[in-house]
């Protein structure tokens, strides 16, 4: 019987991706938890296809599949898996890019709001039974009034800039790949360099993927390049931010303000001092989550594994490997 292998998951069961695979003929094998290399690769030894949420899929895992047809990231980003490494072997490496793209740019809003409105301050100061603005009025602002700088306008990016726009904020956009009437007719600016963004934007919100070109994108140097005061938002990916430099930039009041959805590393180590910084709003990697999104992505993923165990063309191949038909 053809074996999928699920490296690990965050959900309570497996149910969704057994009502795709079992009916077919395929059955599954799973851990639960990240599990080190080693055994990993003992879990993929013999499976015809893997998918896999956040557990480290090195060149060890994939040195040890001897007949699997494709990896699955249940995701849009892949950064755990050893794409380069995968190729060499011959295996298509895809993700799924598209089932959580209204989550994402809704939490990018939300985070937009809660810092623009000081929500989670005055939620907090209402509770302790203080009544009136808990921080100063100038730290308070309407969308319309501000310049917000879009890093990336991909599926996310655009749907971000379209909620912006009903705000009636401005919106700069940088993207190298994408050309300027594009961004134009969708109602941005385009800026032909990220420096150009962010000496004028009040608020930087990057949503790009996570590779060589993009790691660290924003360090020290970016966020001095920043306006004083400042807001930056992370939805995406947090190795695109060197967690440090973001700490001090903050510390320093340099940024006003940050809301951060995922971090380098995840969880954020206890103690943290941005764990403990009021002007930073925080939550634990959560924006794609919804009901539908968790549901078309879990299905996605089974789905393009039963392709790749039947031998079919596969979508989202993210590591220029084509499948060899059987």
């Amino acid at each position: 019987m053809p074996t999928v292998a699920i490296t690990d998951h965050t959900f309570p069961d497996l149910d969704l991706e057994a009502a795709v695979l079992r009916p077919a003929g395929v059955d599954i094998v799973s851990l639960k938890e990240r599990h080190p290399p080693a055994e990993t690769a003992e879990l993929v030894r013999e499976a015809d296809a893997v998918i896999t949420q956040f557990a480290a899929i090195d060149a060890t895992v994939i040195g040890a599949m001897s007949r699997a047809r494709a990896i699955v990231r249940y995701g849009i980003g892949y950064d755990n898996v050893d794409g380069a490494a995968a190729r060499e072997r011959g295996i298509p490496l895809c993700n799924i890019p598209d089932y959580c793209i209204d989550e994402v740019a809704d939490q990018t809003l939300a985070f937009l709001l809660a810092l623009t409105r000081q929500v989670v301050p005055n939620t907090l100061a209402v509770r302790a039974g203080r009544w009136g603005l808990a921080t100063p009025l100038a730290s308070m602002a309407a969308l319309r009034h501000l310049t917000v700088g879009v890093v990336g306008f991909g599926r996310i990016g655009r749907e971000v800039v379209r909620r912006l726009l009903a705000f009636r904020a401005r919106v700069l956009v940088y993207d190298p790949v994408v050309a300027p009437a594009e961004i134009t007719a969708a109602g941005a600016e385009p800026v032909a360099a990220l420096g150009d963004l962010l000496a004028q934007a009040d608020v930087v919100t990057p949503h790009c993927p996570s590779n060589p070109a993009t790691r660290r994108l924003f360090h020290a140097g970016t966020f001095a390049a920043m306006r004083p005061g400042a807001l930056f938002i992370n939805v995406g990916r947090g190795d695109l931010t060197d967690s440090a430099a973001l700490t001090a930039a903050l510390e320093s009041g340099h940024l006003a303000g940050a809301a951060l959805d995922v971090f380098d590393p995840e969880p954020i180590p206890p103690g943290h001092p941005i764990l403990s910084m009021p002007q930073v709003v925080l939550a634990s990697h959560i924006a794609s989550a919804s009901p539908p999104a968790v549901k078309t992505l879990r299905e996605t993923a089974a789905r393009i594994a039963l392709m790749a165990v039947r031998g079919e063309p596969l979508p989202n191949i993210v590591n220029g490997v084509a499948p060899v038909p059987r």
